[in-house]
Formats: structure tokens, sequence, C-alpha cells
């Protein structure tokens, strides 16, 4: 392995945090095993100080204060955007002066230090949606500047029109608005050595929407595992019964009705075999629980509720398939974290777990319509049921391709991008 302990590294996560789910969690995670290898000073929000403190971790890290007027107004953003749904594009846009003022205190704090060469790289990590500016890019001339992974911006397909319209996807054109009145946005990114882009989707989009060199940007997925999720055999089964699992937000695109329907016409030779379990909670949960009653499936699916991300480990442990027929997923950690525990994985074959999943480890189900995908998902259910040797190898291949996103693993391959990035940047000057 390379010496990178010389390494001195300026890490922006404003959203980075080992208590919380989602971008604050991949962003402490990144934070976490990255400076087990480099010297790393974390710049985050003082949002996240009362979290690291039940941890005991301080060293290098600077929390950067919000004004009150700041703090206020995030008040107000929760309000207006989480009536019901979350209103997502709404409450992204509305953030954007929380973030700003974060963006300007770090450029002022920290300009001079990176302008006399204090850090040999800096690497903003979040937030992850590529809408946001960093402004000390304008003083990384010397200083390599990585962004990402960045990702975001899939759109829906174009028969789920009912569900992008509960997402509030009308609001979506928020985003281009943003991109056109930023100031710093386009600079940042056509400015920034290296771009990280989190799915196909997003790299294609940085190239083609923010004329970005293909040399410039590169694909790598930002979520990842942890090794107490890898297993180290593949699954065997000890019983008749085929254990299925969904983990994740029970809101509308994330089409836990689809996966409902599905079971409802299976085969009565193949539903006796099965179970489902539904893990997790949100907005759609009575109405799913009402459509299970209502189809008389009581016996064959169980909801938990929501449940905590450690805990979840518990499930994919006891579960032999993994359903997951979201139709719009950024990352989909969780097809990761069924992959390392030996699922074969079920999914829709749009955004990120499009590219988790391979044709040895699962099935890719393409979003033409409801219709479809619930018959698809019906026939992978059952052919694994029915061939115990495809899902024996599956989850046999599902296993090795989770190794790849083990979180060590991911932070030695950052690390490498780093020591790249530096040597080019050394041989201009």
């Amino acid at each position: 392995m390379k010496e990178f302990k010389k390494i001195k590294v300026l890490m922006i996560v404003e959203q980075c945090n080992p208590n919380w789910s989602s971008v604050p969690l991949v962003g402490y995670k990144f934070f976490q095993h990255i400076s087990e290898l480099v010297d790393v000073t974390l710049v985050t929000h003082e949002r996240n100080q009362k979290d690291f403190k039940t941890l005991n971790i301080d060293h290098n890290i600077t929390f950067i204060p919000e004004s009150k007027i700041a703090t206020a107004y995030y008040s107000k953003i929760v309000t207006i955007a989480s009536k019901g749904t979350i209103n997502w594009p709404l409450a992204h846009t509305l953030s954007y002066p929380i973030y700003a003022e974060f963006n300007h205190r770090v450029y002022k704090q920290f300009k001079h230090d990176v302008l006399q060469g204090k850090y040999d790289l800096v690497h903003a990590l979040t937030p992850m949606m590529p809408r946001y500016p960093v402004k000390l890019v304008k003083v990384c001339q010397n200083t390599p500047f990585l962004l990402g992974p960045v990702n975001g911006g899939v759109p829906f397909p174009p028969g789920f029109q009912k569900i992008a319209k509960k997402e509030f996807a009308n609001l979506n054109f928020l985003r281009k608005i943003g991109r056109m009145l930023i100031p710093g946005y386009l600079q940042t990114y056509q400015n920034a050595d290296q771009i990280l882009a989190g799915s196909t989707y997003t790299l294609n989009w940085l190239k083609d929407s923010l004329n970005i060199a293909a040399n410039q940007v590169d694909l790598f997925y930002e979520n990842g595992i942890d090794q107490t999720f890898l297993t180290q055999q593949p699954k065997t089964r000890t019983s008749v019964q085929v254990n299925l699992l969904f983990v994740g937000r029970l809101v509308p695109y994330k089409c836990a009705d689809i996966l409902i329907d599905a079971v409802a016409q299976l085969d009565n030779s193949i539903k006796n075999k099965i179970h489902l379990t539904i893990v997790g909670d949100g907005s759609e949960k009575a109405d799913l629980e009402a459509m299970v009653n209502r189809l008389n499936l009581q016996e064959f699916i169980t909801f938990t509720g929501w449940i905590k991300q450690e805990k979840t480990l518990e499930f994919y442990q006891k579960s032999d398939v993994f359903c997951f027929p979201s139709i719009r997923e950024f990352g989909g950690a969780v097809v990761l974290e069924a992959m390392a525990c030996g699922l074969p994985c079920i999914v829709v074959n749009n955004g990120g777990i499009g590219e988790y999943v391979t044709e040895t480890t699962g099935f890719k189900i393409e979003p033409i319509s409801r219709d479809f995908i619930r018959d698809e998902l019906t026939e992978k259910i059952q052919t694994l049921v029915e061939n115990q040797a495809l899902w024996q190898s599956m989850s046999a291949q599902s296993i090795e391709r989770a190794k790849d996103f083990i979180w060590t693993t991911k932070a030695q391959k950052i690390v490498d991008i780093y020591a790249d990035l530096i040597s080019h940047k050394n041989q201009k000057k």
C-alpha cells in the first residue's frame, strides 16, 4: 500500500453526521474512513457538532456557525416544505441561503490557508446534489480541487407522472433557474480539477449540460457499506419458506404498492412459500396496510414500521430475496446492504440501483409502466423461489459485487485519486 500519511486534505462536508441517515451519514462515512489514511481537516456545519461530541471526535474539525437569522429562516423552511410529504424541490430551493452563508464563511476562514499552500488538496463532498457552488475553488489555482461524488436529477420515467406529481416534480424547473442565478455555480464545476459523479446519468448530464470535459469527470458511486454487513458465505435455504424483503421509506416513488400487487398475483403454490417483510415508515404506510387487508394478504406480508439503520442488518440476514421497485433512486444504499448479505436483488433500472445490480446478482426491470413492473416482479420472484441453483449463484455473486463498496475500499480509491491529482498539479507548476 502506498504511504499517504503526509497528504493534508481540507474536506468540506456541510452535511456530515454520524447519527443521521442519507447524505449526512454518507458524508460522515467518507470522512471517517479517508481520515484513517490521510491528514484531514474537516469543515462542517455547527448543527453536526453535538453528534460528533457523542463519539468524542473533535480533532481537526471546524464547525461553521450559523447566524440567528439563518437559524430562524431554517425553521420556516421546515414548516413550509414539510406539510405531509416533504416537497424536496421547494425545500432544496429555499435552503440555498442557508448553504450560501456556510459557503461564504468557509471561504472567508480558509482562503488564506489554501492560498498559502497549507493543504495539498481541497475536497468538497456535500451537498451531493449538483446544484450548489463551492466558493473556495476561486483560490485553488495551485491546490487541486476535487468535487463529489455528486448525484441527482434523475427524471421520473414517462409512465409515472401521477407519482411524479405526488413528489412535486413539477417544481424541478427551479433547478435550472438556480443554476442560472446562483453566483459561482458554473465556475465551480468548470474549474474543478476532478469531478466524481455518483451515477452514469449524472456523469452524462454534467458533460452535456455544463460542458464538462470527459477527462474531468469520472464515475464514482457515493454509497458504501460497513464491513459488518458483508457476509462471508452465500446463503443456503434451510426451510421451504422464502423470505422477501423491502427496506425503505414508504413514499410514492419507492413503489411498495407495486410489490404488494406483485405478491397478490403470484400463483397460490408460490404464494404459500413466501413471506414479505416491509421495513420502513412514511406517508404511504396506512394506505399500504389497507391495501394488504383489501387483498387478504395479511398472512403473507408484515410491516415492521421504522427500524434503526443498524438494526436492519437482522432483517437482511433473515431474508432470501430483496425486492426494491423504486422508480427513481439516486443511490439506493439498501440495495448494496442487501447484496452484502447475500440477497439477490430485484430492482427497477432507473438511477443508481440499476448500476449496482448485474445480470449475475439479480434482475433489473425496465420502468415501462406500472403493470409491466408488477408483472416482471411476479415472474422474477417466482423464478427465484423455484430455481434454487440460480438463487444460490446470485447470492454468491452479490457478495462478491458488494466487496467493491466496502467503505475502507472506497476510501483507498479516493486517496489514490488524491495522489494522482496532486502529482498532476505539481507537474504543471
